[in-house]
């Protein structure tokens, strides 16, 4: 079947060197911005509130075991994060992410979207957490070398974002 419109060649998304750094980039930025964002919350860097007051922001926000969901959400969002800047099991590192993403959204409310109180650039990571997860992390990453990650990319990606949005919601389901 012909799929040209108006005599002009399908669109081709063959990868190109400078498709693979735009990926690059992306994935260095948002990686290490969340892995930092979770290391703030374990260990207290960066300025962070460490492992004691970041639990008992969980307990206020509702979580049960609110140091333990810190340490769950510090470590999602540190090896998620780094896993993503690395291109490392990439399908898994958005997941990560992606769960992290649903319930910070639920805490923070979608009442406003700019700041002060606004979500735009959770909104903004989230989005972008879940495009790298379907578009996967280019040929600059250690994906790239691993053959099962190459081949079945799309359904990995799906099945990748589909985890991550249900691990959230189980774990938004468990706050009061």
């Amino acid at each position: 079947m012909d799929r040209t419109i108006h005599g002009a060649a399908p669109a081709t998304l063959t990868p190109t060197p400078v498709h693979d750094i735009g990926l690059l980039l992306l994935r260095l930025v948002v990686g290490l911005s969340m892995a930092a964002h979770g290391t703030m919350k374990l260990f207290g860097w960066f300025g962070g509130p460490g492992l004691p007051a970041t639990g008992k922001g969980f307990t206020a926000a509702g979580y049960p075991a609110g140091e333990a969901m810190a340490v769950l959400s510090g470590l999602s969002e540190t090896l998620g994060g780094l896993g993503l800047a690395l291109g490392l099991l990439t399908p898994l590192a958005g997941a990560a992410l992606i769960g992290v993403f649903v319930n910070i959204l639920d805490v923070r409310g979608l009442s406003a979207y700019f700041p002060p109180q606004g979500v735009e650039m959770e909104t903004v990571l989230f989005a972008a957490a879940v495009t790298l997860t379907l578009t996967g992390p280019g040929r600059l990453s250690a994906d790239h070398f691993l053959p099962v990650l190459r081949e079945s990319r799309a359904r990995h990606a799906l099945l990748a974002v589909v985890a991550g949005v249900v691990a959230g919601l189980v774990v938004f389901f468990v706050r009061d």
